[in-house]
């Protein structure tokens, strides 16, 4: 347990201090590239304006997150148990996540001006949906249809081959996509803060950072961000334990 800790730690520390070391070597000034020693500072002036807008960000990602969960699994429900919706919907899905999504940003920008929760929780669901729906498409679609038969053959419904087979299987996949769903879900988040006129949260004090050309300030919310990110991560991490901790193995 100590271990799972202190590496990752360990590895941390050795990024910062590589990330300190290239700073000096070059003798880059911080307004061209910050080092984490000019950090503390940028925290220590506006730790304020971090915590107001660390939770502004920090909402809204997990509210579009919490949204892409319940329409990813449904939508991935759907094309799972039916082969036709799921020819019929794969094409749609995978053109709309080809788009990129600094494109649309401006647009939902426009389109619901002033409506900037709104917007930000939409983007966030937006992209961060895509990779839950498939995953749970997937893992349904690939169920062995031999588990089908002998619980349909002892009399069982749907209902019951979807809570005691299907569900339990697709547990392993749908993880492995939420843990990629939440580092989406906090891009869609600041994209959105940084280009909407009337952006609130990290991605709106990154840009006031870089209109003042506040480089500490701005790498600041870099590695506040990366922060939060790895936090969501871990709780994913623990979710996945609790719920399904039997498809985990150990590296040999």
């Amino acid at each position: 347990m100590l271990s799972k800790i202190a590496v990752p730690l360990a590895a941390m520390l050795v990024f910062l201090v590589l990330w300190e070391a290239i700073v000096w070597i070059n003798d880059w000034p911080n307004y061209i590239m910050a080092s984490p020693s000019d950090l503390p500072a940028a925290y220590s002036k506006f730790w304020n304006l971090f915590l107001i807008m660390g939770w502004q960000t920090l909402w809204r990602t997990v509210l579009g997150l919490i949204l892409a969960i319940v329409f990813g699994v449904v939508l991935g429900m759907v094309m799972g148990f039916s082969r036709t919706m799921r020819d019929a919907l794969y094409p749609l899905l995978v053109g709309f996540n080809a788009i990129p999504k600094a494109t649309i940003v401006p647009i939902v920008a426009l389109l619901f001006v002033g409506a900037h929760d709104f917007n930000t929780v939409l983007i966030a669901f937006m992209i961060s949906f895509f990779p839950i729906a498939v995953s749970v498409s997937i893992g349904l679609s690939t169920l062995e249809p031999e588990y089908r038969d002998i619980l349909r053959s002892l009399g069982a419904s749907q209902s019951t081959i979807f809570w005691k087979i299907a569900l339990p299987k697709t547990l392993p996949e749908f993880f492995g996509a939420l843990k990629v769903a939440v580092t989406l879900a906090f891009i869609g988040t600041n994209l959105m803060e940084i280009v909407s006129p009337h952006g609130r949260g990290l991605g709106a004090l990154f840009d006031s950072g870089k209109t003042n050309s506040d480089y500490p300030l701005m790498f600041a919310v870099l590695i506040a961000l990366a922060l939060l990110g790895i936090v969501l991560y871990y709780i994913v991490v623990w979710l996945e334990r609790v719920f399904a901790g039997w498809a985990e193995r150990q590296p040999t």
